[in-house]
């Protein structure tokens, strides 16, 4: 099942099912679940919740998607977003090239930090080029997982059922911000660096866990991405299993999972974002999340 959040047409946000085809939507209120905002309503879409969704909208009239305007599913996350970093080997090998005193790692442990995140960007919205500030920004195609209940201890091979489902999150960098720095808190977190959408696609429509899928992105319809999830050095069940051992990751947490190789500080010479570029981030079986610097 599909999960949006739409600004509908008296100005109301919802949270939302959108169709397999992504033409058509029906807001939970629609449905008699009254929640503000997808991350109230998430820990309470368990698998037995959905499948009586499912059923229910089969004798309810749409929305089409053209009658409302979607936002990013979590438009306003209730925590920081958690960030893995350097968690595909080629784009480790082209980030300790970039700058070895910033990026260099052994890959003994996972490198985490966290994303301020004001409001999200959705599908079609706007990445801020922040040009007083960022001369290098960049863009990372990740997918990013949701978690469907608090998880706090949980034994590795267990986590699976605390995913609620995935969507894609484009981290975009100040990548001079980011070194000057010495962490990578201020420069991943300016307004309009986290474009996530266009939905929320739940676990049980992927067949493995961790998935294994086609990741890619695109800059004005060049290729600069193309790997595959299941080549991360730290996977999902490790990180899951790992962030929770002493602390509470609440329903509605997202955590991206890394870059492959790919990213603008990786060509040569370097290929930074500049205001009228579009990236688009493909992940196989969640869509695509396309997005304008400006």
């Amino acid at each position: 099942m599909r999960f949006v959040t739409c600004r509908l047409p008296d100005g109301v946000e919802d949270p939302a099912i959108l169709s397999p085809d992504g033409t058509q939507i029906w807001p939970l209120s629609w449905l008699g679940l009254s929640y503000e905002t997808l991350s109230d309503a998430i820990p309470f879409l368990t698998p037995q919740v959905r499948a009586g969704l499912q059923l229910a909208i089969a004798g309810i009239p749409a929305l089409p998607v053209d009658a409302v305007q979607l936002q990013s599913p979590i438009p306003c996350p209730a925590q920081d977003v958690v960030c893995l970093g350097i968690n595909y080997m080629a784009h480790s090998d082209e980030a300790e090239k970039y700058s070895a005193d910033a990026f260099a790692t052994k890959h003994q442990d996972a490198i985490y930090f966290s994303k301020r995140v004001s409001r999200a960007v959705p599908d079609g919205g706007f990445i801020e080029a922040h040009t007083d500030l960022v001369q290098k920004l960049d863009y990372e195609c990740e997918l990013a997982v949701v978690l469907g209940k608090d998880a706090r201890d949980v034994p590795a091979g267990q986590t699976k059922d605390y995913v609620f489902g995935y969507t894609i999150l484009n981290d975009v960098s100040a990548r001079d911000v980011q070194t000057a720095h010495k962490q990578w808190y201020f420069g991943k977190s300016l307004d309009g660096f986290t474009p996530i959408g266009p939905c929320i696609v739940t676990a049980d429509e992927f067949g493995a866990y961790p998935p294994k899928l086609g990741i890619r992105s695109f800059v004005n319809g060049e290729k600069r991405q193309d790997s595959n999830t299941g080549l991360q050095i730290f996977d999902i069940d490790h990180v899951i299993h790992e962030l929770t051992q002493g602390m509470t990751l609440k329903a509605g947490t997202i955590i991206a999972t890394g870059t492959p190789a790919g990213v603008g500080m990786g060509m040569d010479p370097p290929q930074f974002l500049k205001p009228g570029d579009t990236v688009r981030c493909e992940i196989d079986g969640i869509g695509s999340l396309t997005n304008t610097v400006r």
